[in-house]
């Protein structure tokens, strides 16, 4: 699949089969993270890569609708330095957990983003050091319908380039 194709395709996937990921896919999906843009190229991430069924499931419960994260065959955890430190280390993150997602699906493995509401519970679940944060976690797993990974885009679901592009500058939408 060329990256066009991927991001064409590209949606979320909530529901997963229970095939594991195989640990070449596993590195496949985190390199990728690893390789992403960052601010000054300083990397500020770290990445905790979980399969464990009984700990993807208790750092379900410190997301909020975020179910698919306990029914994941692996989950990642997104580390960085707290936000308020350095305003570029969420959009890095987000940088990074794009470029997984992305390598996930070339391989037909879905993925979703999963928004951690209690950073200090997950921090006990899975031992980070203090100085660092985590607001962002990924599900992923290959699709309990696997179609999804080539199904046309949903009609209706994107908003136009014409009612998110402006030119130079702010150009408002004739109604």
């Amino acid at each position: 699949m060329d990256i066009a194709d991927a991001i064409r395709l590209k949606r979320a996937v909530r529901e997963f089969s229970s095939q594991p990921i195989s640990k070449n896919d596993v590195l496949k999906i985190l390199n990728a993270g690893r390789r992403a843009q960052s601010a000054k190229n300083r990397q500020l991430w770290e990445f905790i890569a979980i399969q464990d069924k009984d700990t993807l499931s208790e750092l379900a419960k410190y997301a909020t609708n975020a179910p698919h994260l306990g029914w994941a065959t692996l989950g990642i955890a997104i580390l960085t330095p707290h936000p308020s430190q350095r305003w570029s280390v969420m959009f890095d993150a987000g940088q990074a957990a794009a470029y997984m997602q992305l390598a996930a699906w070339e391989i037909g493995i879905g993925s979703c983003m999963a928004t951690i509401y209690e950073p200090e519970k997950a921090r006990d679940l899975l031992g980070f050091p203090s100085d660092l944060h985590i607001r962002a976690a990924i599900s992923f797993g290959y699709p309990k319908d696997p179609s999804v990974i080539t199904a046309a885009p949903h009609k209706g679901g994107r908003k136009s380039l014409d009612e998110t592009i402006h030119f130079d500058r702010w150009n408002p939408k004739n109604d």
